[in-house]
């Protein structure tokens, strides 16, 4: 069984993270579109692999799983970048990832749908982070735990977790 994941993650807005390499610090925001179009790359490769519906472990997510999920990150994220310059300090719409894995059935959804999938929501996020006018970087948005981020805060946080996943996955460190 995975264990669900209950923590926030926001550390990653601050710290380095000792799993990937991943650094807050170094992440400009002219930089955000282009990484996040980065991490997209080598989904499919691993996806059409013959082991990738194999779990490592019976508390690891296998490749396609991961994939699902990277794929609802970029929705997610575009959808909460969405808000933030339409809506004053806007709440954000909770979001069960683990749940959403059980319900959807991550595991038994089609390799090749999830690779297009992934690669479509990948590209309309970084469409959307390319437009991102000056000011907007700054404009504010908040998870229902109270958790605050800014236009910027949030594309670095999501791009910890989609490079994050590629070093689960085994596809290379944090870019």
């Amino acid at each position: 069984m995975i264990v669900p994941d209950d923590n926030g993650c926001t550390w990653v807005l601050e710290l380095p993270c000792p799993d990937c390499g991943f650094d807050p610090a170094a992440i400009r925001r002219a930089d955000i579109a282009d990484r996040i179009e980065a991490s997209a790359v080598g989904w499919a490769a691993r996806l059409d692999t013959a082991d990738a519906r194999v779990r490592p472990d019976s508390a690891t997510w296998s490749v396609p799983e991961y994939g699902c999920h990277v794929r609802d990150v970029h929705d997610i994220m575009r959808t909460r970048l969405e808000l933030m310059p339409a809506q004053d300090d806007p709440p954000f719409p909770n979001r069960g990832q683990d749940a959403t894995a059980v319900d959807s059935r991550y595991d038994r959804q089609s390799l090749e749908a999830v690779s297009i999938e992934l690669d479509c929501a990948a590209d309309l996020l970084v469409a959307s982070y390319r437009g991102v006018p000056g000011a907007a970087w700054r404009r504010p948005g908040r998870r229902s735990d109270g958790s605050r981020f800014t236009v910027h805060t949030l594309g670095v946080y999501a791009l910890h977790d989609l490079e994050h996943h590629r070093v689960d996955v085994g596809s290379a460190r944090a870019l």
